[in-house]
């Protein structure tokens, strides 16, 4: 299995796996151009995707999703309420295909399994990508840590993990106190201190790759996610054994991550 992140963050998130032959973009945040850009560069042709997968109907994530269905044929899968939501933003869809939140897709040999989320969108999910061998999380815009979310982590070889925000940056930052509980709330997203906390207490020794995702811009910085997550987590380490934890940035790609 193999993977990257094109973008992700509030200004846009998406999201390439491919194995067994089968190639799945999760969430369209980015335009067309960029999305068929950043994977050429990477070796992919985004004509070959297999789908277009969405977790829920903030503008980040489909903004780009009608330029990705009807310039290159990706066809939209998405839960009912995520689609009608998003409707005014994708433009017009030719056989949308809905799944409801906690159902598995099939793709080929691949199966995505989905899972709802406490984040404030509609329907929201994450998801996991298992090829047979190996798994892989796309953990987001998660709202608050719940129980599910801890009992997945031991699960996975591989994760994209949501850690938006710095709790010292947010709370002496310039964002308004309304968006500011927002963010803490149980619909808003986790801090680094949250995911690293996750991670801690849930992995088991399977985890070898973590990418930290949707870091804010104003309220969190690279190093300092790394910084906490190395610090909670000891030496870069998952107590018991070795995982390599980086970074998905803002503004471009990440490499092509093998699984």
């Amino acid at each position: 299995m193999r993977t990257c992140a094109l973008q992700s963050g509030s200004n846009g998130n998406c999201y390439y796996v491919e194995s067994d032959g089968v190639k799945l973009l999760f969430d369209a945040g980015i335009s067309g151009r960029q999305a068929e850009l950043r994977l050429d560069a990477l070796g992919r042709n985004i004509r070959r995707a297999d789908a277009l997968i969405l977790s829920h109907n903030h503008i980040d994530h489909v903004r780009g999703a009608g330029i990705l269905h009807r310039k290159f044929g990706l066809p939209i899968h998405a839960t009912q309420a995520t689609f009608d939501r998003s409707r005014g933003v994708i433009g017009k869809v030719t056989a949308p295909r809905f799944f409801k939140s906690g159902a598995s897709l099939t793709f080929g040999r691949v199966t995505v399994e989905t899972y709802k989320t406490p984040h404030d969108g509609y329907d929201c999910v994450m998801f996991i990508v298992d090829d047979g061998v190996r798994r892989l999380g796309i953990f987001s815009d998660l709202g608050h840590p719940f129980r599910q979310l801890t009992e997945v982590i031991g699960t996975v070889d591989a994760c994209y993990l949501e850690s938006n925000y710095d709790d010292h940056m947010l709370e002496t930052g310039s964002y308004p106190d309304d968006l500011k509980r927002r963010i803490r709330g149980k619909g808003g997203h986790i801090s680094n201190v949250e995911a690293a906390e996750l991670v801690r207490d849930s992995a088991n020794g399977r985890l070898r790759l973590l990418v930290l995702a949707h870091l804010s811009e104003q309220n969190n910085d690279p190093a300092v996610a790394l910084q906490t997550h190395r610090r909670v987590l000891g030496d870069g380490r998952v107590p018991d054994h070795d995982c390599r934890i980086e970074v998905a940035s803002r503004y471009g790609a990440t490499e092509m991550f093998e699984v």
